[in-house]
């Protein structure tokens, strides 16, 4: 059969040579039909492998070291492994030794090596060393040796490879494999090659990772977080409201940039401005000891981690910078708000509103008590005006923030590897929410005088932040993107905030509950209905027989019995409380979700202790498992949108084929 391009289907003649020159483009990779043949031959192969598994995490919030342990364990996948392998041959204590050592096998190898008999060590890495040999081949084999290969460790590749092609139970290879294995630990590299053959296990046994937003904020090391992403073999995000608040910060604008301090001052963590990207806060500290010497500042002390004690001066000032950059924050935000008016956000004008003699607001005709009613930095005639110190301040940090080199390379890591949403293997990935109408339809959202709504808001909502970024024009519409930005993080038709205000100075200087309240938008009361994820899915072109909306956002609260399956399976949310600060509200530490050849498996997670527990007591996450939905086959490559390209590739490469074999293109 010849093939479309050249078959009579009505094609114009511009477009036959439009498919000729893309073949002669194709033909300078594959000059010859056995080059071509072969690559036909290995992508039909490729089509037939296992899926690779998808791993799926939210709103980490800075949580290092319990991301950092979910991301090595895979979420209980390495251990299901394991107890496949041995679970008829090792007791359940050896199996936990061995996933503990190919969790953390430096860390774990000191362990042993002070616990075992030096005479017995060398027994020990025989065994051990065969049995990793025995869970690489197992993680290895949903892929080709090709794609193996790109993954071995520099050191070891010739004997990883060897390993894991060779069968030590085949008689004639037994005593190959084991002299590879003895000369291994007889030349003292058993430590590196276990510390390589693990890490290569965690990296194979996720194919993709994806992360459903909001690395940073609250936790102590969104900086850690992201450098272990940036290094990640494959990974998308699709960006939070806090990422987006970083994002804002970095390309410039104040307000995101105050609300980013503010942030890190609220939950004691002003290392990861300091320490993490290199951003000067001493201006601050200075300037709030001076301005706040005699305030005690009760509302603004930090929300402190058990584990990080703190000196009752450091509180006090940390408490002080709090509240300095808060009331800074106000007046910034209050600027773009009348510089915006199409932002709708009046209602987060409030400093003039206060009867400064009474220390009272009113807000919507109702008097309220301030709880703190100490501002020295604001002029009742003009509130919204900077001070002359307040300005250094914010051009102190404005540099700061935009010349830090690491901060730099983390925001191109996410422009590079992200966006607002993503659609994979019939899953529809986003952080927050769809903006809908009461009656469940697409809200029109205004931005720079023109709708949009569903897909279409949320590449425009893309747009305007890579142009906040990148754009070297300021002009109008740059200035525009910029201030967009802080919108996104607390604007009523956000696709990632979506509530009708942020209630930031309320919960510092208001003590009535009903002031605080935050209403969220229509999605969150209509999302468990089947018909309205449906309606979603068909918005963003999602197909397939089982297809799913995933996010995060608002931590499901668990122990109040919500649950993070919905809409009949339609839609999962896995926010369970990643963030130390959430746990006590959602009585757990996170959902993740882990998407391999047989079906979706959902695990929750309990608080994670430390590394050395980890190690030192085999302590894993405690984590429950469900499974959500199984496949009735097992999926293949061939099934996935890669295996889509894939047979792309293929149509493409028998049609040069044809053309090789007809003499349209000369060999």
């Amino acid at each position: 059969m010849k093939p479309d391009y050249i078959s009579n289907n009505g094609s114009s003649k511009n477009d036959l040579q439009q498919d000729l020159r893309y073949l002669q483009l194709l033909s300078r990779s594959f000059p010859t039909i056995a080059a071509a043949s072969t690559e036909i031959i290995n992508l039909e192969a490729i089509l037939n492998l296992p899926k690779g598994t998808e791993h799926f995490l939210a709103d980490l919030h800075g949580e290092y070291e319990a991301f950092q342990h979910v991301l090595r364990n895979t979420s209980g996948t390495i251990k299901r492994k394991v107890r496949e392998l041995f679970g008829e041959t090792l007791s359940k204590q050896d199996q936990k030794e061995l996933c503990t050592l190919i969790y953390y096998p430096e860390q774990k190898l000191e362990l042993v090596k002070e616990e075992t008999a030096a005479e017995l060590l060398d027994e020990w890495y025989f065994i051990t060393i065969n049995r990793l040999v025995m869970v690489c081949r197992d993680v290895s084999s949903k892929y080709t040796r090709s794609k193996v290969r790109k993954a071995l460790p520099e050191d070891f590749f010739y004997i990883i490879e060897e390993l894991l092609h060779e069968n030590a139970l085949e008689p004639n290879k037994q005593a190959y494999v084991d002299v590879i294995v003895r000369t291994i630990i007889s030349t003292n590299r058993a430590d590196d090659f276990i510390t390589a053959i693990s890490m290569l296990i965690q990296r194979l046994v996720i194919d993709h990772l994806h992360i459903l937003g909001d690395v940073f904020d609250r936790g102590p090391s969104p900086d850690k977080i992201m450098d272990i992403l940036c290094d990640y073999h494959n990974f998308d995000i699709q960006w939070g409201n806090h990422d987006i608040l970083w994002m804002g910060a970095a390309s410039g604008n104040d307000c995101c940039i105050a609300n980013a301090v503010r942030l890190a001052l609220r939950y004691a963590n002003q290392s990861v401005l300091e320490d993490g990207y290199g951003i000067n806060i001493l201006p601050l500290a200075t300037f709030a000891m001076e301005t706040y010497a005699d305030d005690k500042c009760k509302q603004f002390m930090p929300t402190i981690d058990k584990g990080k004690p703190l000196s009752k001066k450091n509180i006090k000032l940390i408490a002080q910078m709090h509240k300095a950059i808060s009331i800074i924050q106000f007046k910034l935000e209050a600027q773009i708000v009348m510089r915006r008016p199409d932002f709708k956000m009046d209602n987060r004008m409030l400093l003039h509103r206060i009867d400064f003699n009474n220390g009272t607001i009113n807000l919507d005709g109702k008097i309220y008590k301030l709880s703190d009613s100490n501002f020295p930095t604001v002029d009742p005639k003009n509130p919204y005006e900077l001070t002359k110190e307040e300005k250094e301040i914010v051009h102190k940090l404005h540099n700061s923030f935009i010349s830090s080199e690491k901060l730099k390379r983390h925001m191109i890591c996410l422009f590079r590897n992200g966006c607002v949403y993503t659609v994979m293997n019939s899953n529809l990935l986003y952080h927050a929410s769809i903006p809908l109408n009461e009656d469940g339809t697409l809200k029109n959202v205004m931005i720079e005088g023109n709708a949009y709504k569903g897909e279409a808001l949320f590449k425009k909502v893309g747009s305007l932040l890579r142009e906040a970024y990148f754009s070297n024009t300021k002009d109008e519409h740059y200035k525009y993107a910029l201030d967009y930005a802080w919108y996104l993080w607390c604007g009523k038709d956000s696709p990632v905030f979506d509530k009708d205000k942020m209630a930031t100075f309320e919960r510092y200087f208001i003590k009535d509950k009903e002031a605080q309240k935050e209403t969220k938008g229509y999605y969150y009361l209509l999302r468990d209905r089947e018909d309205i994820c449906d309606m979603i899915l068909d918005e963003f072109g999602v197909t397939g027989t089982h297809r799913h909306i995933i996010n995060g956002h608002v931590p499901v609260r668990t122990i109040k019995g919500e649950q993070p399956i919905k809409a009949n399976g339609k839609m999962m949310v896995i926010d369970g409380g990643f963030s130390k600060a959430y746990q006590p509200t959602t009585g757990i530490a996170g959902y993740t979700l882990v998407y391999h050849s047989r079906g979706f498996q959902l695990v929750q997670h309990e608080p994670y202790t430390s590394i050395e527990q980890a190690v030192r007591e085999g302590h894993d996450i405690k984590s429950t498992t469900q499974i959500v939905e199984m496949s009735e086959h097992r999926m293949m490559v061939k099934d996935t949108d890669k295996g889509k390209e894939i047979e792309a590739q293929i149509s493409d490469l028998k049609n040069l084929l044809y053309a090789y074999n007809t003499g349209l293109i000369q060999r």
